[in-house]
């Protein structure tokens, strides 16, 4: 039997994961969001965005199974008796952005939805912009795990 070492894929898949979440709440923050709003009226732009999250939120949904559990997995194949300090703030980060997401798809994200599919468009204005927010919030808390996981090892 061939002794596979499991911890670069399980590395791979967890910081692929974090790309495809931290990366896209940049792109949607800082690039298309300013466009959007400068080019759309808001009977374009909250549809557009009711769509562009739907498709994203998804991906971010798997990204929230994968990077625990793949973390989970790297932790336990090391067999370490106690985390390092910086792989609990990592953790502790993580755990908080995804309930900032869980709120933002259960909460804004519907209400968003409601008013797009009533054109109600200052409740989908209003939706958008704790959306938007929220996002703004978990984006900075994606770059503080982010510097936590690669410059946090600087500090230990």
């Amino acid at each position: 039997m061939v002794d596979f070492n499991w911890y670069p894929i399980f590395l791979l898949v967890h910081v692929a994961s974090v790309v495809v979440w931290v990366g896209g709440m940049f792109f949607a923050y800082v690039c298309l969001r300013p466009v959007a709003a400068q080019l759309l009226a808001p009977a374009e732009r909250l549809p557009l965005w009711r769509l562009v999250l739907r498709r994203f939120f998804a991906w971010v949904w798997v990204a929230v199974v994968l990077i625990p559990t793949s973390g989970g997995a790297t932790i336990a194949l090391m067999g370490i008796p106690t985390l390092p300090l910086r792989w609990r703030v990592m953790m502790t980060l993580g755990t908080a952005m995804i309930a900032v997401f869980v709120y933002v798809v259960f909460v804004p994200y519907r209400a968003l939805q409601r008013a797009v599919d009533a054109q109600d468009w200052p409740a989908g204005a209003a939706a958008l912009a704790r959306i938007r927010r929220l996002v703004g919030i978990n984006l900075l808390l994606g770059i503080a795990t982010i510097a936590d996981a690669t410059a946090g090892r600087l500090f230990e």
